[in-house]
């Protein structure tokens, strides 16, 4: 199943019209059309339990407050139920990206963790974010998998298989080693870059508002 053409909505899984593929699929870089795309890195670590990842998402989100830069990553903690599923229990959006800006609960760590786990519930149940918001981190999950190649996807979810809990961190490429020391609980982290257009992203995401 290709991911680029799949998103998550209040309904379940529909596959994306043709003009959002090709978009996407752009995102991507491998088409010819030139697009405001911001690099980025994913920090995805693996634990033993879920205590570990609680306490390197708040030594993660402690490392952006000193250094006043809150505003400036994403990160999502996710936990292995006893039935096998996947469950986002913390998430911390950039405001200034589409998250924010509309209201949906919907950064593009959390984009990147439902692209590795379509079905992964957020909070009490199966997206529930804002009215609305499964429609937006649907749009969000499109981009945040096209911008990174199925090859390094496929990998990420292998990774993340293997342990209790996780947590996803999504930052600018040039802080990656502070945030790697930040994960001293993780068992192991892999790094995978990963491509937006933010712009692209906001746009997107308040069309599938309407």
């Amino acid at each position: 199943m290709p991911w680029q053409r799949w998103v998550i909505g209040p309904g379940g899984c529909r596959v994306l019209s043709p003009a959002s593929v090709a978009r996407l699929t752009r995102l991507a870089g491998t088409g010819g059309m030139t697009m405001a795309v911001d690099t980025f890195v994913a920090y995805v670590a693996v634990y033993d339990n879920a205590a570990g990842a609680d306490a390197d998402y708040e030594a993660v989100k402690e490392l952006h407050t000193k250094a006043g830069l809150i505003d400036a990553y994403d990160a999502a903690v996710i936990e292995r139920r006893a039935d096998g599923k996947v469950k986002i229990t913390k998430k911390h959006e950039t405001p200034t990206r589409a998250g924010g800006v509309l209201g949906g609960g919907a950064g593009l760590a959390t984009g990147l963790v439902v692209a590795l786990f379509p079905f992964a519930a957020i909070g009490g149940g199966l997206l529930a974010v804002a009215a609305g918001g499964g429609a937006v981190l649907g749009a969000v999950a499109g981009h945040a998998a096209a911008g990174m190649s199925r090859k390094d996807l496929k990998e990420l979810g292998e990774h993340l298989d293997v342990g209790q809990a996780g947590l996803v961190v999504v930052a600018v490429s040039d802080s990656g080693a502070e945030i790697e020391r930040a994960m001293k609980q993780a068992r192991k982290i892999e790094a995978r870059q990963l491509k937006a257009d933010t712009a692209a992203i906001e746009a997107d995401a308040k069309s599938a508002q309407v």
